[in-house]
């Protein structure tokens, strides 16, 4: 999770977390994550979001050894867990703010993601931090959960709780984990911010430039349907 202060999550939720929920939903989804990863040229990976480190380890062990692996997150409780239950090699662990990452401008040829998009208070500034650490043809792996529809578990789970509270019935996952699905918004955050007229008039760039410029912001991505979504996003020149 990224917000402007640490998250809340303490030792004990983090290791109930890890114990329980890390194996019943998110393993196999990190280990399709990897698996993607390993068939592409990479040198230096960057996670966001990366919790108790399910998906971190899945990359460690997915990706070769001279591939560096710098895994983040906001709370130290999720990152003490993640070095605790450990990796197949070594992996930085540190904390940052998704939207306001400690590092240089084109530090990562990668930038991963797994089910923590949908928790940034500013997806837009997330993702712009994004864009600014990758290099030239970077890469934006990251997956988000489909509507609840699609998942059985979270849509069984918050039916039950309806039939319980039916006067105020519980909404969270519906409406945070499982309410960021929609392509034209998850697109519309993705895209840079456009030039003002009255900045475009001050001076006109050279064509090289206005050609990056457009590959930017025709950058392509491929969806995944059901359970999860995925998305890969490629960086242009």
């Amino acid at each position: 999770m990224s917000s402007a202060k640490p998250s809340a999550f303490n030792d004990a939720v983090a290791q109930v977390y890890d114990r329980f929920m890390v194996p019943l939903i998110f393993e196999p989804y990190a280990a399709e994550l990897a698996t993607r990863l390993a068939s592409m040229p990479v040198r230096r990976v960057l996670e966001i979001a990366a919790g108790t480190g399910v998906a971190t380890r899945a990359m460690a062990s997915a990706l070769p050894a001279d591939v560096s692996i710098t895994a983040t997150d906001l709370s130290p409780a999720m990152l003490a867990r993640a070095e605790a239950v450990g990796t197949s090699r070594p992996v930085e662990w540190r904390m940052a703010d998704a939207m306001a990452l400690p590092f240089g401008d084109a530090e990562f040829d990668v930038v991963v993601c797994q089910f923590g998009a949908m928790f940034f208070p500013d997806r837009r500034k997330a993702f712009a931090e994004v864009r600014r650490v990758l290099g030239e043809r970077g890469l934006f792996l990251f997956a988000v959960w489909d509507r609840i529809e699609e998942n059985e578990i979270a849509d069984t789970i918050e039916n039950a709780l309806e039939s319980l509270f039916p006067d105020d019935p519980p909404r969270f996952m519906s409406r945070l984990p499982h309410g960021y699905f929609e392509r034209e918004t998850i697109a519309g955050d993705l895209a840079p911010p456009a030039v003002s007229p009255a900045q475009s008039s001050r001076r006109s760039p050279p064509a090289a430039a206005r050609r990056r410029r457009e590959s930017r912001r025709s950058r392509t991505a491929r969806a995944l349907h059901g359970a999860a979504r995925s998305r890969l996003v490629r960086r242009g020149r």
